[in-house]
């Protein structure tokens, strides 16, 4: 892991034994296999209670049975699983930050103790529904709605790209209440229950070692304790997103740290021309002065959000900044590390393509980079130009 700066020294030593540790775990249990479960298309499911043993779901959630680490730990734990693969990553995230997250900012106090304990250690799976076929960018927008019988919350919808929802034992689902116009709320779902289908989605040439899913709920009941009692409107859905996004903003560092490791090390053995190796040459050099540069960036902005919100003062617009920084960096140094490895760089043999077609996920989910650029405009101009 490329560390121009020393910044390891800022971290305290739990965090530096969070970061060794999940790193440890990475080596020993996700690299040997995770580019023929890429390949394969299949996720590596026996590692869930491994994740869960390990501190790594949830581990910056307080209470419940959650693991309690600081956001830099955290932040340090993602970065190191999507070293691994960024399928792996976006299961953490979505268990700990979707679905952990809201139910102890928002749930009861039975909600909490029904599911923390256990979704820390991956006993309980769960998914974030929100994103919908027709509205990704504007989920305020969504048609899923949830009607009010007296007895209990009918929900009727669909919602798409969810990471984890094939596996996933309970879903979290965001609705409109009473209607096209209602408040949106959300709703624990349990994935076994009547009228719920996940709906695998195939042919994916990104995010492979991960499962993506379509939700379809056709007149879901759901007993009016699933309801979220603390969630009111956009607010809900979007502080979650806020909170996985620094977590994304962490994993690309991993993922170009894999690529930038792999390219210099390559560079270094393969031999060209004058009997020199590639890293001799001065086109070379630039790139990899490049891409150290960027990555230096990345972690000096990963490392201030994480100590903001440490405090309590990170704003949404800081984490549009470092999710779109990030993620932008991190395929840019994809890319450019494929380039060195010249035709090696297209197989399952290097990291690189994996990392590559991965980003190009990470890129547009959790806010795409058009629209964290906007988010950004409206901040500093005051004048929204979503519209």
């Amino acid at each position: 892991m490329p560390d121009f700066f020393e910044l390891f020294r800022h971290l305290s030593p739990e965090e530096q034994f969070v970061q060794r540790s999940a790193r440890a775990f990475v080596d020993a249990r996700i690299l040997p296999d995770i580019a023929a479960h890429w390949e394969r298309g299949s996720f590596p499911a026996a590692r869930i209670r491994e994740l869960g043993s390990i501190g790594l779901l949830g581990s910056n959630l307080h209470g419940y049975g959650c693991p309690g680490e600081s956001e830099v730990s955290y932040g340090v734990a993602m970065q190191e699983l999507e070293r691994g693969d960024s399928g792996i990553r976006s299961f953490a995230t979505v268990q700990g930050s979707l679905v952990m997250y809201p139910i102890l900012a928002f749930g009861s106090e039975e909600q909490k103790h029904k599911y923390l304990p256990q979704m820390a250690e991956g006993r309980i799976i769960g998914c974030f529904g929100l994103t919908e076929p027709e509205f990704g960018s504007n989920p305020a927008a969504m048609r899923t709605v949830a009607i009010d019988d007296g007895t209990a919350y009918v929900i009727d919808g669909t919602k798409r790209w969810v990471t984890n929802g094939g596996i996933a034992d309970v879903a979290l689902v965001w609705a409109k209440l009473g209607g096209p116009d209602g408040e949106v709320r959300g709703f624990l779902v349990p994935t076994d229950i009547a009228g719920f289908e996940a709906r695998p989605i195939e042919r994916k040439v990104s995010l492979r070692a991960s499962v993506t899913s379509e939700l379809v709920l056709t007149n879901v009941r759901v007993p009016k304790d699933s309801l979220l009692p603390g969630a009111r409107g956009m607010k809900g859905p979007l502080s979650c997103l806020t909170a996985a996004r620094l977590g994304i903003a962490w994993g690309t560092i991993g993922a170009a740290a894999a690529c930038f490791d792999c390219a210099l090390d390559y560079a270094m053995r393969r031999v060209q021309f004058a009997g020199k190796p590639i890293a001799a040459h001065q086109l070379t050099q630039a790139k990899f002065a490049d891409m150290i540069t960027q990555i230096t960036s990345m972690q000096l902005m990963a490392l201030e959000a994480s100590r903001l919100k440490a405090e309590g003062r990170l704003r949404p617009q800081q984490v549009s900044m470092v999710k779109r920084h990030n993620a932008s960096n991190a395929l840019d140094i994809a890319r450019s590390c494929r380039d060195v490895l010249g035709a090696n760089g297209i197989t399952l043999d290097f990291p690189v393509m994996r990392h590559l077609c991965n980003l190009e996920t990470v890129v547009t989910y959790e806010g795409t980079d058009d629209i964290h650029t906007l988010v950004l405009g409206q901040d500093l101009t005051g004048i929204p130009a979503f519209e």
